[in-house]
């Protein structure tokens, strides 16, 4: 059992660092070895088992990340984008492979992150559902199929907890349309429309966000045009498929060459 790949989860103590502890100990392919918490949090010390209010896993929740990485061979990480560049470091010195699910990440800490995967693998994606994906590159053929006389509008919906907006999955499908279009999106994005805007520029991808209740996440990519609309349309039920595609994820990545991979690499998409 010990040769099977360790993982570690941080953020633990969060929705999906919960859910992610539950995905990888129900897994025959992998073992977890580590659950990391920000220092000072109530969790530190305790077995992350017992923290969730269930059996103990022999694993103990800490604040240590330099430690904790270096038991481990892949790193699954859903926090927050200033903790993530700095767990993209220390992974890639634990050359672990690092799976990056955290949204609102700048130019700035994407080039960050871009440095580490010089050293070690690293996965990240907006989303790491199949059925995200699949989306993603439909979007890019209905895009690339249809000409600036349909509209692109994105429409995406999260639980009213949620801390970025446009979602990483609208800002994916986007790049994905505006590649389909042969575009930039930062020259066609035109996001949170207030007041008198005057009328849509033709070409532009518009973004809408919806924030309400315990919603996990609806995506839908909108083809307007004069006489009809084509939409497509993803939506998660459970948070579950977000981590089942990471651990897909971490384990694909074992023995890959390091770079800076998405999850349409792991899909062979």
């Amino acid at each position: 059992m010990t040769d099977l790949p360790g993982i570690v989860i941080t953020g633990a103590s969060g929705r999906m660092g919960q859910i992610l502890v539950q995905t990888v100990t129900a897994s025959d392919a992998c073992r977890l070895v580590g659950a990391l918490e920000r220092p000072g949090h109530d969790w530190v010390g305790q077995d992350i088992g017992t923290a969730m209010g269930g059996a103990a896993l022999g694993v103990t929740v800490s604040d240590d990340a330099v430690a904790t990485f270096a038991k481990a061979q892949a790193v699954i990480d859903f926090t927050a984008p200033a903790a993530t560049v700095q767990f993209a470091g220390l992974a890639a010195q634990a050359r672990a492979v690092h799976v990056i699910g955290t949204t609102g990440l700048t130019p700035e800490d994407i080039a960050a992150i871009d440095r580490a995967a010089h050293h070690a693998v690293i996965v990240r994606a907006g989303n790491m559902s199949l059925g995200v994906n699949l989306l993603t590159v439909l979007a890019q053929k209905v895009a690339a199929a249809l000409d600036a006389d349909y509209d692109i509008e994105i429409v995406e919906a999260h639980h009213r907890h949620k801390v970025d907006a446009p979602s990483g999955t609208a800002l994916m499908l986007g790049e994905a349309a505006a590649a389909g279009r042969g575009v930039d999106l930062a020259d066609v994005r035109d996001s949170g429309r207030d007041g008198i805007t005057g009328a849509r520029k033709r070409g532009d991808i518009g973004f809408h966000a919806i924030r309400g209740g315990d919603t996990v996440g609806d995506h839908d990519v909108i083809f307007a045009a004069d006489g009809e609309q084509i939409t497509l349309r993803h939506r998660a039920t459970d948070r579950s498929v977000f981590a089942r595609g990471a651990l897909k994820a971490a384990l694909w990545g074992q023995d890959r060459a390091p770079g800076h991979y998405d999850m349409l690499n792991v899909l062979g998409l």
